[in-house]
């Protein structure tokens, strides 16, 4: 990352403005032309520099819900379970613990019941228990790294 890089980074923390042109304007205030902007971040991503660029929603205030997820998945199977969870559209942020779960994921659904429909598919596939993990309490915790 060069120093422009780091300075649209630290801009687009918690800062992308809500907008008809909200590229422009954010590449307005970095001395930029939005498509200068738009090919930075696009470089970023495909470099990994940056894994991910785009809103956070509350799924559950649009009618959906969400639920961290776990699988006890042997180590034979581990990469044969895990694209078949990750094959669906529902499962977000699948990661490895170490840990008899060692699989942990994210599922992601239009509607509540959707959340019961996506573990019978996962339970169905793999032959594994899914252990659903509903959210309790939610805490909005603000983090900016900078860059």
């Amino acid at each position: 990352m060069d120093e422009l890089d780091r300075a649209i980074v630290n801009a687009l923390q918690g800062g992308f403005p809500i907008c008809d042109e909200p590229y422009r304007e954010t590449a307005e205030r970095l001395g930029l032309t939005e498509a200068e902007l738009i090919a930075r971040l696009q470089r970023m991503l495909e470099a990994k520099t940056l894994t991910r660029f785009g809103p956070m929603f509350q799924v559950e205030r649009m009618g959906g819900a969400f639920v961290l997820a776990a699988l006890a998945v042997p180590e034979a199977d581990y990469e044969r379970v895990a694209e078949q969870v990750n094959a669906l559209p529902e499962v977000a942020h699948n990661y490895r613990r170490e840990h008899a779960l060692n699989m942990w994921f994210v599922l992601a659904t239009e509607t509540p019941e959707g959340i019961a429909a996506a573990i019978e598919k996962i339970e169905r596939a793999t032959g594994l228990q899914v252990y659903a993990f509903p959210k309790l309490k939610e805490y909005f915790v603000e983090m900016k790294l900078a860059a």
